[in-house]
């Protein structure tokens, strides 16, 4: 069983080592630290572009959440980056809905923590419409707004195309990093190593596409 502290200290051995040394000192090993997906669509031939795919009811994504935010601003010159909400069922579409209606709101920047902290923290049941308005009014958000593109075809859409991208990717487990629609690694495989893996995929990607850093 994986206690709460343990789980802290894993995190704390990612924030050192991501002050450690450089991603590029990093030898990556095929189907330990990363596997390779079949080729999919990537948005810019400038960037590489890095895909988040979580879960928020995920404690993983959820202790990651933090340290990739940190990383995120490091690197928002360099890379195109953003998040994907994993539907491998049903029940799990609410939680995707809530990204999705941030999103359209522009809030996902301001409240995308938040939302784990609600499901983490303060426990509220946010696979129920109520709850979710409730919480979404109490942090600011326009209810009615909320509600109708919670509820609309085009959020519904969205969740629908995240459910396509979740199998096409080959999500198997949360949290998994995508890099260039290429390479895609998880805790699971890199452990407390996760975003220095990141950034040496995307050196790797980089290169690949005979591409120089963006600073």
């Amino acid at each position: 069983m994986i206690t709460p502290a343990l789980r802290l200290f894993a995190l704390c051995w990612l924030t050192l080592a991501l002050m450690a040394r450089p991603a590029a000192a990093q030898e990556l090993a095929r189907d330990v630290d990363y596997r390779v997906i079949p080729q999919q669509p990537v948005a810019s031939a400038e960037r590489v572009e890095v895909l988040d795919f979580f879960f928020y009811a995920c404690p993983y994504c959820n202790e990651l959440a933090p340290a990739l935010a940190q990383w995120r601003e490091r690197n928002a010159r360099d890379v195109t980056f953003r998040h994907v909400p994993v539907v491998r069922h049903d029940s799990w579409a609410p939680l995707a809905k809530i990204y999705y209606t941030l999103e359209a709101m522009g809030a996902v920047d301001r409240l995308h923590t938040a939302v784990y902290r609600a499901y983490h923290v303060e426990n509220i049941a946010l696979t129920q419409e109520a709850a979710v308005v409730q919480w979404a009014e109490q942090h600011g958000l326009d209810r009615a707004r909320f509600l109708t593109i919670y509820r609309s075809n085009e959020t519904r859409e969205k969740v629908e195309r995240a459910r396509q991208m979740t199998f096409a990717y080959d999500i198997q487990a949360t949290p998994s990093i995508v890099v260039d629609g290429r390479y895609l690694t998880t805790s699971g495989m890199a452990g407390p190593r996760l975003l220095l893996v990141v950034d040496a995929l995307i050196s790797k990607a980089r290169a690949e596409r005979g591409q120089k850093t963006l600073r």
